[in-house]
């Protein structure tokens, strides 16, 4: 009589480790969930990573994009073209950490809206 019991017990408690353990079949499906986010998250990465590979190639010595280099250094400068009208944000230099005064008719900032005049 002890022996069906016994074996019995023995045979629950492996059963309940194989669903409930720390290696268990729940453990098991809670693993393959982390690995498919974090799969996610490293192609969300290598895209970002990709992108900003192809605008640094853009700027390497041998081959400089003109219009990469003249984009990065308006934004760095804080310059714009003679022939643009600048459209100031409502707020652009206060969001900026810059105290707020009146723009100078000279004053153009990156906080802008830039549009381009036709050319005749």
């Amino acid at each position: 009589m002890v022996g069906p019991v016994f074996g019995a017990l023995l045979l629950g408690y492996f059963v309940y480790h194989a669903v409930q353990g720390d290696r268990g079949i729940l453990a098991w499906r809670q693993v393959d969930q982390q690995i498919a986010l974090a799969e996610a998250a490293l192609a969300e990465v290598s895209g970002v990573r990709e992108q900003m590979e192809r605008r640094v190639a853009l700027l390497e010595p041998t081959h400089i994009d003109p219009d990469m280099l003249e984009e990065r250094a308006r934004i760095m400068l804080n310059l714009a073209h003679p022939d643009e009208i600048v459209i100031l944000r409502a707020g652009a230099k206060e969001r900026s950490g810059m105290p707020a005064s009146p723009m100078a008719p000279g004053d153009r900032t990156a906080a802008s809206t830039v549009a381009r005049l036709p050319v005749n």
